[in-house]
């Protein structure tokens, strides 16, 4: 999955003001009233559940737009993720954006296939991913729909990598204290990379108007390690068993710099 699709909102020109939901996020099955989410209880199952998670992108304190993450079991041992990016407000004039990712992956969150339908502006592209985990290749390859044109590149990889999505689903499934570090093999298609989470601290924030126990990681991914362009990608997710991704922060330095993604719904499928 192209970085493009990540930070699309701030690359946009400069955005006009648009209205950030203050309402707190919606949990379907859960009771209201329950202004913090603390570590684990019977409420809280632990990750993977089918779910879908909903989310403002803010730019400069303005929205954005919104991304959807939709994952579910498609058999006892195979996952898919399914990601709808799509600009909002003003935006939606000056670089409309409706993009479509998809990946399957199996129970570890080890990549198998991914395809990724990107209309941003006047482009149109289709990229998909193809790996082979007993020759430990993934092939990658885009179509642009515009140029008519194909480009295709084969990258090794280890046997279980990650595309993007299923790196952060895999994230959920591991206990990484403050002060400690864990590395994920990571791909785009372009380039593997062995990418260092660092978990740095507990805090408890505010999102949305509801109050999360979290932990804060940073993942370095930029400065030519997945992405060469200089970064910062933080997360905060909850300090209880479902790991629920509340808040992203990407920083990618002039013109863009800050972007914040936060959570607005969660459903349980």
């Amino acid at each position: 999955m192209s970085l493009r699709a990540l930070a699309f909102w701030g690359l946009a020109l400069s955005l006009l003001p648009g209205i950030h939901s203050a309402a707190a996020p919606e949990v379907a099955g859960t009771s209201e009233g329950s202004a913090s989410f603390g570590r684990g209880s019977a409420t809280n199952p632990e990750f993977p559940t089918a779910e879908r998670l909903t989310y403002g992108v803010e730019w400069r304190f303005v929205t954005a737009g919104n991304v959807q993450v939709q994952l579910t079991p498609v058999t006892a041992t195979t996952w898919e993720m399914r990601l709808n990016i799509s600009s909002a407000g003003i935006v939606n004039s000056l670089y409309n954006v409706r993009d479509e990712y998809s990946a399957r992956m199996d129970s570890a969150f080890c990549a198998a296939t991914s395809t990724f339908n990107a209309i941003e502006g006047k482009r149109r592209k289709i990229t998909t991913l193809n790996f082979d985990n007993t020759a430990r290749k993934v092939r990658y390859e885009e179509r642009d729909l515009v140029k008519n044109t194909v480009a295709s590149q084969v990258v090794e990889v280890p046997s279980c990598t990650h595309e993007v999505t299923g790196a952060f689903a895999w994230l959920r499934t591991q206990s990484v204290e403050p002060g400690k570090s864990i590395v994920v093999p990571m791909t785009d298609g372009k380039r593997f990379a062995a990418v260092r989470v660092e978990a740095e601290r507990r805090e408890t924030i505010t999102v949305n108007g509801a109050k999360y126990d979290t932990i804060r990681y940073e993942a370095f991914l930029f400065d030519n390690v997945l992405y060469r362009r200089k970064g910062t990608l933080q997360l905060w997710l909850t300090d209880n068993a479902e790991r629920l991704p509340v808040q992203i922060r990407l920083g990618l330095g002039f013109p863009v710099y800050n972007i914040l993604i936060t959570l607005e719904k969660r459903e349980k499928l």
